[in-house]
């Protein structure tokens, strides 16, 4: 059996660090976070972006999956160049 968890994007990276491996070593196959605005339960807390959370989380984490549950289609600014 394969188990999945969701991890919300609301820690500075010096916790959330922690809190991904940790789902890794409880042996999660994949770990997936919202790309929301916001949470209604964290809207007066930092809520951080899905993509680089995500990109921080494969820094620390070896054989888990990553995705999201959630992405919202919101606006982002286009790299220019």
């Amino acid at each position: 059996m394969r188990l999945s968890t969701v991890i919300l994007p609301i820690h500075p990276w010096h916790q959330g660090q922690k809190v991904w491996r940790r789902a890794e070593d409880l042996g999660f196959h994949t770990a997936y976070t919202y790309d929301h605005l916001s949470w209604r339960s964290f809207r007066d807390q930092p809520w951080f972006g899905a993509v680089p959370t995500l990109t921080a989380a494969a820094t620390a984490t070896e054989r888990m999956r990553l995705g999201t549950l959630v992405t919202s289609v919101k606006p982002r600014l286009p790299i220019t160049g």
